[in-house]
């Protein structure tokens, strides 16, 4: 019986569509493949979400972008996601420039390594209704979108945090600490630190420091300016108005990132960042 795996592709970047003709050339005999990218792929079917058949596992061709497209597949499907560094170091995916010979030899005899990764669930309640939910793998946020500024009043386990006049407010996994919540000052968080991070963005305050809290937290947010906008991830986007909370959960859900082999967090920021190492006396 044949095996059934997803390409997910940045049809922008050329590596990429070439690099998806060439698992397909190699793998036809073992796998059916299939992609829903917008480009057309030879010898590749191409399909809507909801007619791919069982699927065993995503590669993923392109940047973090990419990757956190393709989660939403994941997600829906329970299947990891096997990231192929084409030549960007990103946190998603591997830390070497992958080899097509490896990434084949890893997906016919699954010898990929899973790497869980927890996700955020959120809803925005209106009037006493939730009007809108969803989950993000990095982060929700809660940003001004035509206002100079928003006016947030955060809540933790129910109990007052603070009120902000700020440009938004991130609520991060510690996959997502590396993202849009570390170029807003946060700190970086190793994958496995069972925890989550709040941190407003440019408030005007005294106190406005990054939270590092429990992953049982419950998080809540009013809004206390005409608008703002959620966003899940930069993908799912919604409208707020005065009045409407935010309420930010660890969602009970996890994307299984795949690795061709056992990675080491530390090696990803040194290769990301290119941090000065040189001179080390470990092996």
């Amino acid at each position: 019986m044949k095996r059934n795996l997803l390409i997910v592709c940045n049809p922008g970047r050329v590596d990429a569509v070439v690099a998806a003709v060439e698992l397909q050339q190699n793998l036809a005999s073992t796998f059916g493949i299939y992609t829903i990218s917008d480009v057309e792929i030879p010898g590749i079917n191409k399909s809507s979400l909801a007619d791919l058949p069982d699927l065993e596992v995503a590669v993923v061709l392109g940047g973090d972008g990419t990757m956190l497209r393709a989660a939403e597949v994941a997600q829906v499907r329970d299947i990891p996601l096997l990231g192929v560094n084409l030549g960007h170091v990103g946190f998603l995916s591997e830390v070497e420039r992958s080899k097509i010979v490896d990434v084949i030899h890893a997906l016919v005899n699954k010898t990929y390594v899973i790497d869980p990764r927890i996700t955020l669930g959120y809803s925005v309640e209106r009037d006493g209704q939730v009007v809108t939910s969803g989950w993000a793998l990095n982060e929700v946020t809660v940003e001004r979108e035509k206002a100079t500024m928003v006016e947030l009043f955060l809540e933790i386990d129910g109990r007052p945090i603070s009120r902000w006049g700020c440009d938004g407010l991130i609520c991060a996994t510690p996959t997502g600490s590396t993202a849009y919540a570390f170029s807003a000052g946060g700190p970086i968080l190793w994958p496995e630190v069972d925890a989550l991070v709040v941190l407003p963005i440019s408030a005007h305050a005294l106190f406005s420091r990054p939270l590092v809290i429990s992953p049982t937290s419950k998080i809540a947010v009013g809004i206390e300016s005409s608008e703002a906008f959620l966003s899940a991830d930069a993908l799912r986007k919604f409208e707020l108005q005065r009045g409407d909370r935010v309420m930010v959960t660890r969602d009970p859900r996890v994307i299984q990132l795949a690795h061709l082999k056992n990675t080491v967090f530390s090696d990803r920021l040194v290769a990301k960042f290119k941090l000065p190492v040189e001179g080390w006396r470990g092996e």
